[in-house]
């Protein structure tokens, strides 16, 4: 599985399997620098990206067990200014991420630049803290970055640290986790390995800052170091075990729905067996990590390319570690006018959007640039290929429903509504599109049409392709944005409107164009 998944030639991948204990597996793949021709080692080190979220959750426990803080405090205590909306938002609320708070950086029209500005975390947190509320304080979970990086504040205030002060000399070092750091843009740390993402071929990753991942997932380490983690969660080495407890625990909304989270760990299970694990994913990083109580099995993950989701295939690992494995379904034969009426943009329930789309006879289901072939065991339900997704599809009239979960794991299931169903457009139809469009002094659209798609570029972006569902009306398969052009009187179509988060930018085409 691993040598298929990470050939020898393309950014690799770190992994370790323990059982009881011992490490029975600890092998690298790939490679760690594709410039310089190094290949990847099992000691090299990757960006955690938001398995951070536990070492943050557990530092939290750590000062609550110290009595230099409550799980009740109010975010006001210690961010006296932060506007709450007459609710009230407590650490707990952000550990469990339902605390309702702003979970975008992306209010500001395809503001992903924002990654790269060096804020000081308070600036930051001034940067988005005066967003709406988005929901009351425990009624809904949905998972939010922001809240970790308020978490990582307030391990500054109670303890007088630095966030990376505070981890190194109360984790790491106790713990003689050497190969762990804050992750750094600058520094020279041995054994790095190196990030990337791909875009057709493989590039260098983005640039992003380090000080906006903090709490979050700004921490850095290796598959071995991460083990040391594991077991000094088991042995208490640092929150006694009705602490951990806490972490562990599978918190409700208020409705009484369960969240599959606890403190900084989803909680899951596979064919039965518990798990406590978490994910994460950065620009040119993907880690997963899973825990098994009951087996006493650990499996991590890491890759240096987002291209390269690990969390299938150390769930696939897993699987086997406990004689539970993944068994692939028989499929059927399905005409390409019951496939075609699947296609679209779907949106579920806790957020996630999914693309279906069709093409050289074959269904793809597309998520963040990852594209996995549709195998249908019927002719309304589909399982990911090489995967432990599946997805139903069920007519309602007008619109489609479906249902993802998966084939493993025994999760409850997330639910979408189609929100776009792509068509085909003309290339004439496509041209009269063509052009600069000026949404603010800074920020310009550029429409370009080639190989009989038209692609969107904004300012400093790289092009994105944008899907026809109506004459006029275009969506990204990417994200959740839609873009509308509008004619004048005369028919000319010289204004487009970007919508995204709900709000409308319009914006007028330049002269000339």
């Amino acid at each position: 599985m691993l040598n298929s998944k990470y050939p020898a030639n393309e950014p690799g991948a770190t992994v370790l399997v323990a059982v009881n204990g011992e490490i029975v597996y600890n092998k690298a793949y790939g490679m760690a620098n594709l410039e310089l021709d190094v290949p990847m080692q099992p000691h090299m080190i990757f960006q955690l990206a938001s398995i951070t979220k536990q070492f943050t959750a557990i530092s939290i426990l750590m000062l609550m067990e110290d009595g230099k803080l409550d799980l009740n405090d109010e975010v006001t205590a210690y961010i006296p200014d932060y506007p709450t909306n007459d609710h009230t938002i407590t650490i707990r609320n952000l550990l469990t991420h339902t605390s309702g708070i702003t979970r975008s950086i992306t209010q500001k029209p395809w503001n992903s630049n924002i990654r790269k500005s060096d804020f000081k975390l308070e600036e930051f947190i001034d940067y988005f803290k005066n967003e709406p509320i988005e929901f009351k304080p425990g009624t809904t979970f949905r998972y939010n970055n922001f809240g970790y990086l308020i978490l990582a504040y307030i391990i500054e205030k109670v303890s007088g640290m630095t966030y990376p002060e505070f981890i190194k000399e109360n984790i790491f070092k106790p713990l003689n986790m050497v190969n762990s750091y804050s992750l750094n843009n600058s520094a020279m740390i041995k054994n790095r390995a190196y990030g990337y993402q791909k875009k057709g071929n493989f590039i260098n990753k983005e640039y992003t800052s380090s000080i906006l991942a903090t709490g979050a997932g700004s921490l850095m380490s290796t598959v071995e170091d991460l083990f040391i983690w594991n077991r000094a969660l088991k042995s208490n080495k640092l929150v006694r075990r009705q602490t951990l407890k806490l972490a562990y625990k599978n918190y409700e909304q208020v409705d009484g729905r369960k969240t599959n989270y606890g403190f900084g760990f989803f909680l899951d299970e596979i064919n039965g067996s518990p798990t406590i694990e978490h994910a994460g994913g950065d620009y040119g990083f993907r880690t997963n990590a899973i825990y098994l109580p009951e087996e006493d099995v650990f499996v991590a993950v890491f890759t240096n390319c987002s291209c390269n989701d690990p969390k299938t295939i150390s769930t696939k690992m897993a699987a086997l570690a406990i004689d539970k494995p993944y068994k692939i379904s028989n499929t059927v034969f399905v005409e390409n006018e019951d496939l075609y009426k699947w296609v679209g943009l779907y949106r579920f329930d806790d957020g996630t959007k999914r693309s279906v789309i069709f093409e050289d006879n074959q269904l793809y289901s597309s998520r963040l640039g990852n594209r996995s072939k549709l195998l249908p065991p019927s002719k309304s339900s589909f399982a990911l290929e090489n995967g432990i997704m599946s997805i139903h599809f069920e007519m309602k009239g007008d619109s489609i429903e479906a249902t993802f979960k998966n084939r493993i794991k025994n999760t409850r299931a997330i639910k979408a509504f189609r929100k776009y169903s792509e068509i085909k457009l003309e290339e004439e139809v496509l041209k009269r599109y063509v052009g600069v469009f000026k949404l603010f002094p800074n920020f310009e659209i550029t429409i370009t049409l080639r190989d009989n798609g038209l692609y969107a570029r904004g300012t400093g972006q790289n092009p994105i392709e944008i899907f026809p569902w109506s004459e006029t009306e275009f969506f990204f398969k990417s994200m959740d944005s839609q873009i509308k052009f509008e004619a004048d009187e005369n028919g000319n179509y010289r204004t487009l409107v970007l919508t995204q988060d709900g709000k409308r930018y319009p914006g007028k085409k330049k002269p000339g164009e």
